[in-house]
């Protein structure tokens, strides 16, 4: 597992990377009262522009990324629940990292939804820290940043 490429996504992967999505972020919608926003975006077109990368055989984990002049935005990470625990979501962190560095960014930004509590515990794990919990829309949102070195 620790040595599974990560590759960008291809117009094949298209119902795959839905399906990563909705099996990773489908649990949280009763929690927070909605469809979480992952589930509503246009995986065909993030796949089509770039920004999304995949591992595993079958794919197990997905990450959205998007380049900006000062930093790198974490979209989505996701890993399908029959792979947790297995390394995959901490691969794909290091994986962001290496992305941000090899574009010359020094920075990579995302958020997560205020009740997906397990999110907050994680992220600082991995050098995030706090910037701010913000309501964008109808979403209650906790931002997070690393700064590289």
């Amino acid at each position: 597992m620790a040595d599974e490429e990560i590759r960008p996504a291809g117009a094949a992967d298209v119902p795959v990377v839905e399906g990563v999505i909705d099996a990773a972020f489908r649990p949280y919608g009763e929690r927070i009262g909605r469809v979480p926003q992952p589930m509503e975006e246009d995986h065909a077109a993030n796949v089509a522009a770039g920004k999304v990368f995949v591992t595993g055989e079958p794919v197990t984990g997905l990450v959205v990324v998007e380049a900006f002049e000062d930093h790198l935005f974490l979209d989505i990470i996701a890993v399908h629940p029959t792979a947790h625990g297995r390394g995959v979501g901490r691969r794909l962190l290091r994986f962001v990292e290496a992305r941000a560095r090899a574009l010359g960014l020094s920075e990579i930004r995302l958020y997560t939804n205020a009740m997906m509590w397990e999110n907050q515990k994680i992220y600082p794990r991995y050098g995030y820290e706090l910037v701010e919990r913000r309501v964008d829309g109808p979403y209650d949102r906790v931002h997070y940043r690393k700064r590289l070195l």
